[in-house]
């Protein structure tokens, strides 16, 4: 078994190095948008999705906050991908771009389900701030583990923790079922009944086999994480009245309120120093990157949320495509629309507080 995962995890060490060189970083301070490259499939290559594409076509925006679409349509650029915003305080879509791809059925997590898995740890007691894991020779503990989305960590813990466990907290936290409410079109992710074949309940808690993340999902457990612990249903306003009165409603509340200082090491050591450094743009950021392959595409993932300013968003960014699409590029993304919405101080404003927030405060969440 110890074998198994650090194969893959050498495997999966050589694919991100092998993309390293063609990657595109965002565009920076003062570079203008050029026109988007034409749909590229990789040629005489296993790849099948394009890497470029107009991520906008057939979006509906009349309900979303447009200060906050057009930072993300501008750093996510002509790249295949999705940029979800929630804020974390409500629950509510600022904004979707791509849709389509928003809304589907998922894709596979990737590293990205390692927050989930550490967050179960924890609850467990499977492992303490202080402990660590004999990894290659080294002693390495959580916050290591996570910056530097160490695959045989996670896939020991995994085996410690057990499928059964594993299984009850993430659909405990939202994996496996709709996260938005009476959102429009969206699909359910999945998480599978039973351990994968492949590599057990190890290589799902440290690749995310056989599990189907959407965006939607990914976005409602960082939500809960940036916010204490609450998760939401996420809300997508069809117009700026139903966004004006939006009501947030609580789906259930998660006991990790302890946990979250435990892990935002982890997170906010990704990008200050792992594998999402390149999201250092404005102002501390926490979240985690996922790279990996499915059905003949790359998958690169990116969730997020600020850590600091009184007013706070979560991000996620989803790429799909040929060799660009990595979990660093989609932190690269993501840290651009940070800093696009840091120079108009959109972090600096304080959380508006309706009337509807007042009512929700007051019966929703008293369940």
């Amino acid at each position: 078994m110890k074998k198994l995962f650090l194969v893959a995890s050498v495997l999966c060490l050589v694919a991100s190095a092998g993309a390293g060189g063609t990657i595109q970083r965002p565009r920076k301070r003062g570079q203008t948008a050029a026109a988007a490259p034409a749909p590229v499939v990789i040629q005489g290559g296993p790849w099948t999705e394009p890497t470029f594409a107009d991520s906008t076509a057939g979006d509906m925006v009349d309900g979303e906050d447009l200060v906050i679409r057009r930072a993300a349509v501008e750093a996510l650029g002509p790249y295949n991908g999705s940029v979800v915003a929630v804020d974390p305080a409500t629950g509510r879509i600022l904004s979707m771009v791509n849709q389509r791809l928003a809304l589907s059925a998922g894709f596979q997590p990737c590293s990205t389900i390692k927050v989930a898995v550490a967050l179960a740890g924890l609850s467990e007691k499977a492992i303490r701030p202080a402990n660590r894991f004999h990894v290659g020779g080294l002693r390495m503990d959580l916050t290591y583990a996570l910056a530097h989305s160490n695959n045989y960590y996670f896939a020991t813990l995994g085996e410690k923790l057990g499928f059964e466990k594993v299984s009850h907290y993430a659909r405990l936290f939202g994996y496996g079922e709709k996260a938005g409410l009476n959102v429009a079109g969206e699909q359910p992710g999945y998480f599978p009944p039973a351990a994968p074949r492949n590599g057990g309940v190890g290589m799902l808690c440290s690749f995310g086999e056989e599990i189907s993340q959407t965006p939607l999902e990914l976005a409602a457990l960082m939500s809960a994480i940036a916010n204490g612990g609450t998760l939401y249903y996420l809300q997508y306003p069809r117009d700026q009245a139903e966004a004006k009165n939006l009501v947030p409603m609580v789906k259930r509340r998660l006991a990790i309120g302890s946990l979250i200082p435990v892990i935002k090491p982890g997170m906010r050591g990704a990008v200050e120093f792992g594998t999402a450094h390149r999201a250092r743009e404005d102002g501390p950021i926490a979240g985690k990157t996922g790279t990996c392959s499915e059905n003949h595409a790359h998958l690169g993932w990116f969730g997020s949320f600020n850590d600091s300013g009184r007013r706070k968003l979560v991000v996620v960014v989803l790429l799909t495509g040929g060799r660009p699409a990595i979990g660093p590029l989609a932190a690269g993304i993501a840290g651009e629309m940070y800093r696009r919405l840091g120079e108009q101080n959109y972090f600096a404003g304080s959380q508006p507080i309706t009337a509807a927030t007042m009512v929700s405060r007051q019966i929703c969440c008293r369940k």
